[in-house]
């Protein structure tokens, strides 16, 4: 294992990519703006790095239209694009060390949490749609004698993805694997924040062989380079994960254009449910824990809201606080470090301010302010309030930092209530020991993903999405096609 010393030598000679890709070549945008990248940790400057706005989104939209029309990528065929897709894969897992440390710098994530869950979850996402392009199946209805009725599921054309900061890598994974696999060309719009990871993707993307004009990326800010993705009328599709306003946006924009679809992963206030029952109350503090202070609580289907049974309370709040003591911030590029910095100082100012709030009606157990860490760097301590109203702004609006609020319920119908409370439904879990009580309450949670027994479960092969204002549609799994693909209908008579 590397040591703080090891990264930190290894960050000083890291290259940051700064240049918008279109149509297979770095270049900056039009123009000639500019953004000094920051690092969240120290508060140094990065690298200034390209920001493009509505003429380099319709440079890289006609690159992408071009691709697809000419079929460099649309005509070939399933196996040749697995290839290269598998090819990628192998790249991203080549790269790791330096994906890491880019990651780490961006956005403040640790290093070694980077290397060790990002960038291989992402490889096997790309891995995953590689392998399945080549082993989906049309369809052939049922007709009468003399017809053929053919189903076929062809590529939609140009796919725009607006990805958030908190998890660069995989969430471009998430949306350009299956997009590329099904035969589209891509435009890929990464947050301000956190630019490094999808512009060396686009790097290790053209020596995988994937051709000129397939996957391009702007930079740029979202009311700009945003705006005229969502507003573009060559885009055949738009896939966002972020903010519920932006969201509701990008719904707008496609009104006012061509009524493109708009694929939409939103926010949450994700309910985690402990009952008295529990097999194992240090197993439940564990992962309540890591449900909240993971990524520095920078998740969409962070476990933000603890419903615990009023028995065992103080039992879990005991160990809750040795937890989170355990993860007060360090220096990303340490090792040891379990939560690293928020993605900047204003985020931190915007989570300070609801934690502020928030003291004024719960009891602030621990934490509660920015950790004493580094002058420029933007820390926050884990931090747990205790006796949270559940029609508090703490327990219905979304933090996006390491913040936990705890209510206690008293039997099953109180714990439901309180968990579908919210106008969110991306995740909830339950802790339980009774499998008839952990099956009832996965049927009435109004969630897209209920995990029993852990918190936030996934992978490549389910889906990933939301209800109610956390969204629709679904990443990750087959189903994430669907998104990607249209359905066409070919009728053949014949003489029989």
């Amino acid at each position: 294992m590397k040591t703080l010393n090891d990264w930190s030598e290894l960050a000083k000679g890291v290259r940051f990519p700064r240049a918008l890709h279109i149509d297979g070549k770095s270049v900056m945008a039009i123009g000639g703006a500019t953004l000094s990248k920051i690092n969240p940790a120290t508060g140094d400057i990065l690298a200034d790095v390209a920001m493009g706005d509505g003429g380099d989104v319709d440079l890289a939209v006609s690159a992408a239209r071009r691709a697809f029309e000419d079929g460099r990528w649309s005509c070939k065929s399933p196996g040749e694009r697995r290839q290269i897709l598998l090819k990628l894969a192998q790249l991203i897992e080549g790269d790791a060390e330096n994906l890491a440390l880019l990651e780490s710098l961006d956005m403040g994530k640790p290093v070694a949490e980077a290397l060790a869950i990002d960038i291989p979850g992402a490889a096997a996402v790309w891995r995953f749609y590689a392998e399945a392009i080549d082993k989906l199946y049309d369809e052939v209805a049922p007709a009468a004698r003399g017809n053929l009725a053919m189903i076929r599921r062809v590529p939609l054309g140009v796919v725009a993805a607006i990805v958030p900061w908190n998890f660069p890598f995989d969430m471009a994974a998430w949306k350009c694997a299956p997009a590329l696999a099904a035969g589209n060309s891509v435009v890929l719009k990464p947050s301000e924040r956190s630019p490094f990871t999808a512009l060396r993707l686009a790097e290790l993307a053209m020596e995988a062989g994937i051709p000129d004009g397939v996957l391009n990326v702007v930079t740029g800010l979202g009311s700009t380079a945003g705006q005229a993705l969502g507003l573009h009328s060559d885009v055949d599709c738009l896939a966002f994960t972020g903010s519920t306003r932006v969201g509701h946006q990008l719904l707008e924009y496609s009104g006012q254009s061509n009524g493109k679809p708009v694929w939409l992963e939103l926010g949450g206030k994700s309910p985690n449910i402990i009952f008295a029952d529990v097999d194992d109350i240090d197993a439940a503090a564990d992962m309540a824990a890591f449900g909240i202070f993971f990524n520095a609580g920078q998740v969409c289907s962070a476990n933000s809201r603890l419903l615990v049974h009023s028995s065992i309370k103080d039992a879990l709040l005991e160990r809750l606080i040795d937890r989170a003591k355990k993860m007060y911030p360090r220096n990303p590029l340490d090792p040891e470090c379990r939560m690293g910095a928020l993605v900047d100082n204003a985020h931190l100012s915007g989570v300070q301010g609801h934690v502020d709030r928030a003291t004024q009606s719960a009891r602030l157990v621990t934490g509660g302010k920015r950790a004493d860490l580094h002058p420029g760097g933007a820390f926050f301590e884990p931090t747990i309030f205790d006796n949270v109203d559940p029609r508090s702004p703490l327990a219905t609006e979304e933090v996006f930092g390491p913040v936990l609020g705890i209510t206690t319920f008293e039997d099953e119908e109180e714990a439901v209530r309180l968990a579908n409370g919210t106008r969110y439904g991306l995740a909830a879990s339950v802790w339980t020991g009774s499998i008839d009580r952990a099956l009832r309450m996965s049927d009435r949670l109004h969630a897209g993903t209920v995990s029993v027994n852990t918190v936030d479960a996934l992978s490549p092969q389910t889906p990933f999405g939301g209800l109610r204002q956390s969204g629709y549609g679904r990443d990750l799994s087959l189903h994430s096609l669907d998104k990607y693909t249209g359905l066409k209908t070919v009728w053949i008579k014949y003489r029989g």
